[in-house]
């Protein structure tokens, strides 16, 4: 039965694919003795078919892009020649499957399209003139369908005697998974300024100048941008806002919600299919046989399912009352609910809470009056717009309207002041010079504009400008340079047979860790080195520091390891279609060159032409 229901499913994907792959490019012909693109064996490929692949793949890519794809885009993605090369080992294929008289019947042809659902009426029976004015549509007559059906089909079958069976070497998937679960210890020692027997001195005047020079990338200034700008923030016009009692009362009891909150309580539901089941939990939680996580877990559930969050008397319904009839934390039900009986337990309570409209005045008055600020320059946005359409300067707006002027040296890392809005910063960056001003909003419900009135390019800062800021990574720099001739002569000395102990250094010694596991303190190529490290082995790794490493010893991975038994499972998977695909590609490669490939590039031509 599993065989069976195996082809019946390769089936109903192959009547999908054929039947979505005779859409998209409808009927279009190309008359004349324009045929076929190319002929592989006494196989033809239709010149439609090449078309529809085309119609079909730029329709693809179109919706992956979210923007219309051409025909000359396709081809300079290269995908017109692989849906030919597709076409081509499908016609190759279909060439072998004849020679070697592989076929399918007619009754089994009939059955397919007997059961497709694409060809069934309303009563889900299959519908002559439902299949024949599909095909109507495409322009094949009933004859071409099934033919095409047959050698699909046919295909299919050769392609699953060329690559069935197909099972990973166990040695291979043993030696990978080994590999990938080995888990390593290792001692390290990261060597520091004091473990140098002389300190570093003092830079000369020569060694800042050639550090400067030769790290200069470090004391470029980044690209200045000078600007003037406007802006009007609501803040700016508070003063301009009179809210009365009557307003200030009215947005309390619109936000009334926020101020006013009944008690609420952090509550679980689990349900039941029945009353008794809902009783037979509640008795073992009284009992103390079971915890109500215990039921929850017996129930294939996690505690997450069952989550309501934070909920009112009310928002529970009939159940309310019970839940809420709980001065503490527990369990309340059995409960009749609209989804069944069920238990609730309740894990906190959290207390009305009330905020007078006394209490909440000032607070009020602060958010009412910068809503109104908001609007006012809402109301006030189209009189400055349509002054800077006048041709009306930054200066002008200042001066007319009242806005804030000023002027900004903005670099990429500017965040003060209104630099601080980011839709400033994107205004900024994107301005050039001699645009005209326009405005635009900012993310408290201000707005500005801005003029971009010069740019100053990146440009090196003079030694004298950062002699300290050198002087400390030229030390930094030397120190690192003295600390890795150092590591390399412990090294050499570690290899000889001296010990972490005998070169007086300091030892971490970290247990057994996976190859992509983390060891604290030490960059990612430390754990990398001490994997390509035998037992007893060492290695200097001079990356986020300098590290002494060691490999203490190798722990295999475990037979009953349940990680990999899963890992051997998704890398024999991995290796099996790898084989499967190269296994496939070379006999599709043989079959191409037996059967012999004949391109007809007046007719590739033809098509592209009518698509362009």
């Amino acid at each position: 039965m599993a065989q069976k229901k195996g082809k019946g499913v390769v089936v109903w994907v192959l009547m999908g694919l054929l039947i979505l792959g005779l859409g998209g490019f409808g009927v279009t012909n190309f008359g004349g003795t324009v045929r076929s693109i190319a002929t592989v064996g006494d196989i033809e490929i239709d010149v439609n078919d090449y078309a529809r692949a085309l119609e079909r793949e730029m329709r693809g890519l179109s919706q992956q892009f979210g923007q219309p794809v051409g025909l000359q885009q396709l081809q300079a993605f290269g995908r017109d020649a692989a849906i030919r090369g597709a076409l081509i080992t499908a016609a190759a294929l279909d060439s072998e499957a004849a020679r070697i008289g592989l076929s399918v019947g007619d009754e089994e042809v009939r059955r397919q399209v007997v059961s497709a659902p694409q060809f069934q009426g309303l009563n889900g029976s299959f519908d002559r003139e439902s299949y024949a004015e599909a095909l109507r549509r495409q322009g094949l007559t009933e004859a071409q369908f099934e033919d095409r059906l047959r050698a699909e089909t046919a295909r299919t079958i050769l392609e699953g005697a060329v690559i069935g069976g197909l099972a990973a070497p166990e040695a291979q998937v043993a030696a990978l998974t080994g590999w990938a679960l080995e888990r390593r210890a290792f001692s390290h020692a990261e060597l520091v300024a004091a473990d140098l027997a002389d300190p570093v001195p003092e830079p000369a005047e020569a060694d800042l100048v050639v550090f400067h020079e030769a790290e200069i990338a470090r004391y470029t200034r980044p690209e200045i941008r000078r600007l003037t700008y406007v802006w009007l923030a609501p803040e700016a016009l508070s003063d301009a806002v009179e809210i009365d009692e009557e307003t200030l009362r009215a947005a309390y009891e619109e936000r009334i919600a926020d101020y006013v909150q009944p008690e609420r309580r952090i509550v679980e539901r689990l349900v039941f299919p029945d009353a008794a089941a809902a009783e037979a939990a509640r008795a073992r939680i009284d009992s103390g046989d079971a915890g109500f996580a215990d039921i929850v877990a017996e129930r294939g559930l996690a505690l997450a399912d069952i989550d309501l969050g934070d909920v009112t008397e009310a928002d529970l319904g009939a159940a309310g009352a019970a839940v809420f009839a709980l001065e503490g934390a527990g369990v309340a039900g059995p409960v009749d609910t609209a989804l069944g009986p069920a238990l609730f337990q309740v894990n906190a309570i959290l207390a009305a809470r009330e905020v007078g409209f006394d209490e909440a005045r000032d607070d009020l008055a602060e958010t009412v009056t910068i809503d109104r600020a908001r609007r006012l320059i809402l109301d006030q946005s189209g009189a400055i717009e349509d002054l800077l359409a006048g041709g009306a300067t930054l200066e002008d707006l200042a001066a007319e309207v009242g806005m804030e002027l000023g002027t900004i040296a903005m670099a990429p890392d500017t965040r003060d002041g209104i630099a601080a809005y980011t839709a400033f910063r994107d205004a900024a960056f994107a301005a050039e010079e001699g645009d005209y001003p326009d405005l635009f909003e900012l993310e408290d419900g201000g707005v500005a504009a801005l003029r971009l009135d010069g740019i100053d390019p990146p440009a090196p800062r003079p030694l004298d400008e950062v002699r300290a800021q050198v002087a400390v990574d030229w030390t930094a720099a030397e120190t690192r340079k003295r600390l890795v001739a150092l590591g390399e002569e412990m090294l050499a000395a570690l290899d000889g047979g001296a010990s972490f102990d005998s070169l007086g250094l300091v030892v971490t010694r970290h247990p057994a860790t996976p190859r992509d596991g983390f060891a604290p303190g030490l960059p990612p190529a430390a754990l990398q080195a001490v994997f390509a490290t035998e037992p007893g082995g060492h290695a200097l790794v001079a990356e986020g520091g300098v590290h002494l490493l060691r490999t203490d010893g190798i722990e295999p991975v475990a037979p009953d390891d349940p990680d990999a038994a899963e890992l051997a499972e998704s890398l024999g998977s991995q290796i099996e279609r790898g084989l499967a695909d190269d296994l496939y590609s070379a006999y599709a490669a043989a079959m191409q060159a037996r059967a012999g490939i004949s391109l007809n590039g007046a007719a590739i031509e033809a098509v592209h032409a009518q698509m362009r």
